[in-house]
């Protein structure tokens, strides 16, 4: 497994981390086979594990929590330090995404921040996170200092190591304030063959501030992995309904096969998805969601030095689209 440097912490950690939102409950999950995911892509060598206290009302940090005492054995913290946890404090009036319109009170309370911390360490059963990150974020609150101190905190504590913020989707430019207070140490942000807002400007900002990039939806939801129909349905309450709204998911599957045109010789969907993103030297790490061990074992291999060359990024540049979507 490859690894990249995490902006200015210095933390090497793998160019493919391990997304832990289905764990908490999606269509289809299993918590047993959701944990040996985890042990499995932990011996694999990938070292960067993103859960939040909103996934399964905090059912995914348990898992996390199981996985790393599975994985660690007899060797206990020691090899657990070797791995980095980090997890996100939901929005107080639990709107995704966040609404400028809505106050730090309403959203980051300092009391909230620190509650829902102590919370995903319970859950996780650990004494500190790497990284703790807002769920949501809008700028308008970046000047407020009551959660810069709240951060701060928790940091001179002990409880979190990093701070870290997860950007609305399809809002990369929503963090730009908060970024240059210096207090956020990573952003977390939508990025793939179809979504590339983050690179016009989010990327050169971290780059000069030493922030690093997690990108999360690498397969567009599922979309990029080729796997959908214009006929795929989901159970009644999975979000996925709204995201691929009929219309949207018809629009979807034509682009898909347009991709399709311009895949390598050999290359799956998936495989291709995820070297797209690993060109981009400025993201620091994936998180995939893989809740099975044939996904684990697929997208970590994918970590092999071996990118897309030019002729095929130049032909994927026209997949380019720009969307506009209520869904955090």
């Amino acid at each position: 497994m490859r690894t990249r440097t995490f902006g200015r912490l210095g933390w090497q950690v793998s160019e493919i981390g391990h997304g832990l939102w289905g764990a908490g409950g999606w269509t289809g999950s299993d918590d047993e086979e959701s944990i040996g995911a985890m042990v499995r892509s932990m011996e694999l060598g990938c070292t960067f594990y993103d859960t939040a206290l909103a996934y399964g009302q905090g059912k995914s940090e348990q898992l996390l929590g199981r996985a790393l005492k599975r994985y660690a054995g007899p060797e206990g913290p020691a090899l657990r330090e070797s791995l980095r946890v980090a997890t996100k404090i939901p929005p107080k009036n639990l709107k995704w995404p966040a609404s400028a319109a809505s106050t730090l009170d309403e959203v980051f309370p300092a009391d909230h921040i620190r509650a829902c911390t102590e919370t995903s360490l319970k859950n996780l059963d650990l004494p500190s996170v790497d990284l703790q990150q807002f769920h949501v974020w809008s700028d308008t609150w970046a000047t407020d200092d009551r959660w810069q101190r709240a951060a701060d905190d928790l940091k001179r504590e002990g409880l979190v190591r990093a701070i870290g913020i997860s950007i609305n989707r399809f809002e990369p430019t929503n963090v730009v304030q908060a970024l240059r207070t210096g207090v956020v140490d990573s952003v977390q942000v939508v990025y793939n063959l179809f979504d590339r807002g983050a690179q016009d400007d989010l990327f050169a900002i971290c780059r000069e501030l030493g922030v690093a990039v997690i990108v999360r939806v690498p397969f567009d939801e599922g979309s990029l992995t080729g796997t959908l129909t214009p006929d795929t349905t989901w159970p009644d309450g999975d979000f996925r309904n709204s995201y691929f709204a009929p219309d949207r998911l018809k629009e979807t599957c034509r682009r898909i096969d347009l991709v399709r045109e311009d895949l390598p010789d050999g290359m799956s969907m998936a495989d291709m998805a995820i070297r797209f993103i690993l060109c981009n030297q400025d993201v620091t790490t994936i998180i995939p969601g893989m809740r099975r061990l044939k996904h684990v074992d697929a997208n970590l291999a994918v970590s092999d030095g071996q990118g897309l060359t030019p002729a095929v990024l130049e032909r994927l540049a026209r997949h380019r689209w720009d969307r506009v979507s209520t869904v955090a």
